[in-house]
């Protein structure tokens, strides 16, 4: 795994793609306004970053971050993300999204709407309940005392793995909340969501405790 494709520009996709270069990996990152409006972007992130369109990064990454949100109606490539791992790092939100009543009534979580959409990709939510910027602060070396967990969701086991890789790289354990169906624990408003700062132990404690709430 050398290089990763980021499809979204925002304050998730440029965090982590400073922390994915820090790391050694190379970076092609995409917006949906076209390459030629991050010059300024890939300028601050350095030679290992060159911008393109979704399609132009999903195709050129081992692995592809998506860091927009689901819509219902797909707008990810397709087929240049067949066969590829894709972290989703999307929260659902009904108050920028709009409400999904498939996902209000507890009936799929977004990410599995994401995977039904990819059906030849392995879909992992990732990088979910912990703010951007804290992703190249809070990490720590393996064996520090009150070192952070993060979860990840996936119906892939090798999936889950290849976010455990970059966890261990970015200096965070990993705590396996696959699959996909139980991804909701991790949704804003549940305990794991709330508490950004949580070793394994109490990211573990506090998955246990999510309590689903359904659109009645």
């Amino acid at each position: 795994m050398k290089t990763i494709g980021i499809i979204g520009a925002g304050e998730v996709g440029s965090h982590l793609a400073r922390a994915a270069i820090a790391n050694g990996y190379q970076v092609v990152i995409a917006n949906s306004r076209g390459p030629q409006t991050l010059s300024g972007l890939v300028a601050a992130l350095g030679p290992s970053a060159r911008a393109a369109t979704a399609a132009e990064a999903a195709k050129a990454g081992d692995v592809v971050v998506v860091a927009v949100p689901l819509r219902l109606v797909n707008d990810m490539p397709t087929d240049q993300l067949a066969g590829k791992v894709v972290i989703d790092t999307n929260n659902y939100m009904p108050w920028r999204d709009g409400n999904y009543a498939i996902v209000d009534l507890g009936e799929k979580t977004e990410h599995e709407l994401r995977q039904e959409q990819l059906p030849s990709s392995k879909v992992v939510k990732a990088f979910t309940h912990i703010q951007a910027p804290r992703i190249l602060t809070w990490g720590r070396p393996v064996g520090s005392a009150n070192r952070l967990a993060l979860s990840a969701s996936s119906d892939f086991p090798e999936a889950v793995e290849i976010v455990a890789r970059l966890y261990e790289q970015f200096g965070f354990d990993t705590v396996d909340n696959s699959p996909l169906k139980e991804s909701w624990r991790t949704r804003p408003g549940q305990p794991a969501w709330k508490r950004s700062a949580q070793t394994r132990s109490e990211l573990e404690a506090n998955l246990a405790a999510a309590r689903r709430i359904v659109a009645g």
